[in-house]
């Protein structure tokens, strides 16, 4: 650490911190969740435990005049046996809204993941330290975005001049959930998932309860919904069904609608746009379970395939295809006597000419340009002109 910089440590607390449920204090700074802890303690699951801890769409935000910040971190990594190594996790710093660096954190724990056998082993690691120099004079509004993709414990914040809390600038709170494609998947950076894209285009502030592998409809999640302030609602409901085999046409229906009707307990009159699956040609008619494929891991490459067998959506099995109607027909049903409830065919956010020119790397999960595209027609299609997000009810 320089000796020339007089360091102020400010606590990270929760009015430093945006997009984030809950800080968890640990013993050495604090962990961000993404849902609260009566709602973690009611599933067991390690996938969901793994992504609500990843702070998607969380980022430290303050005004200050400092013209340098350093953050202490401890991360977790994950790495997959037998596939290439994944990109660090970007920390994005933005100064007045406006994007100007992105740095990662060293050293950190590793999580190895073996998905022949489903086994997980934590390596330790050391706390790292990211620095931020040569910021612009005066005072300003800076907001630090953690990693999307990779668990951030936050250790120490320093500066060389005093911080605040960023002032409320009275944008609309979006809040949204969905799958790891909401998440960020692979995205370049946390800013840059679509719908951090989205959120800036449309000049709101965003809540990502996008959960890796865990939008599943679960009771806890449409609570958590439902128990958070907020002026627009959107929920992307679909490909983590199918590709965990979870449930069948007989069960979805009545999920969907107890999903819904938790949110809305809440939140009587916020826009709620339900939002289907984008493209995803593994699944469009084939059920799950979606697989690892063995003989691509083999040679170094993570691509995942449709286990199922069409002829079962006979006996209810779940395709996106099946889903898409499904919630085309419970959303007109329920528009009758809910007018700001609102649905969105994904594949108008990524559809069969987008899969053409720019197709799924692993064949589950958007590349940084598609969400980039997709982030671009979400603010587009939800909040633009006369759209579902284009005046919030009151």
């Amino acid at each position: 650490m320089p000796t020339a910089v007089d360091w102020i440590t400010t606590s990270i607390s929760t009015d430093l911190v945006r997009g984030a449920l809950e800080l968890e204090p640990t013993a050495r700074g604090v962990l961000p969740h993404r849902l609260p802890a009566w709602a973690r303690a009611q599933c067991g699951d390690g996938q969901l435990a793994m992504a609500e801890a990843q702070p998607s769409g969380v980022r430290l935000a303050f005004r200050t005049r400092a013209r340098t910040i350093e953050l202490d971190a401890l991360r977790t990594k994950r790495v997959y046996v037998g596939a290439p190594p994944r990109p660090d996790g970007q920390y994005d710093l933005l100064v007045d809204g406006r994007f100007v660096t992105r740095a990662t954190v060293p050293g950190g724990r590793t999580l190895t993941v073996d998905m022949t056998t489903g086994s997980a082993t934590t390596t330790p690691g050391a706390v790292g330290t990211l620095r931020f120099a040569d910021l612009p004079a005066g005072a300003k509004d800076v907001e630090i975005w953690l990693p999307h993709n990779e668990t951030a414990e936050l250790v120490a914040l320093r500066t060389d001049a005093p911080v605040e809390p960023a002032p409320d600038r009275g944008r609309a709170v979006w809040l949204h959930h969905g799958s790891s494609i909401s998440q960020g998947s692979d995205a370049a950076s946390p800013s840059t998932t679509w719908p951090a894209l989205a959120a800036s285009l449309a000049g709101v502030e965003l809540i990502n309860l996008g959960l890796g592998g865990s939008a599943l409809l679960d009771p806890f999640t449409a609570r958590t919904l439902r128990d958070t302030p907020a002026d627009l609602i959107s929920v992307k409901i679909g490909i983590n069904l199918v590709n965990t085999d979870l449930m069948r046409l007989r069960a979805f229906a009545p999920a969907v609608h107890g999903f819904l009707d938790t949110i809305r307990e809440g939140h009587r009159t916020a826009p709620l746009l339900v939002v289907s699956p984008i493209l995803c040609p593994i699944h469009e008619d084939t059920p799950g379970p979606s697989l690892p494929d063995l003989s691509a891991l083999s040679s170094g490459q993570l691509r995942f395939r449709a286990a199922g067998d069409p002829a079962e959506r006979t006996s209810g099995k779940l395709t996106l295809g099946v889903i898409r109607d499904e919630l085309a027909r419970i959303v007109q049903q329920r528009s009758a006597t809910d007018p700001h409830l609102f649905y969105l065919d994904g594949r108008d956010l990524y559809g069969t000419a987008d899969a053409a020119e720019l197709p799924l790397p692993d064949a589950l999960h958007p590349d940084a340009a598609t969400h980039r595209r997709i982030g671009e027609r979400f603010a587009k299609l939800a909040f633009g002109g006369d759209r579902a997000f284009s005046a919030p009810a009151p």
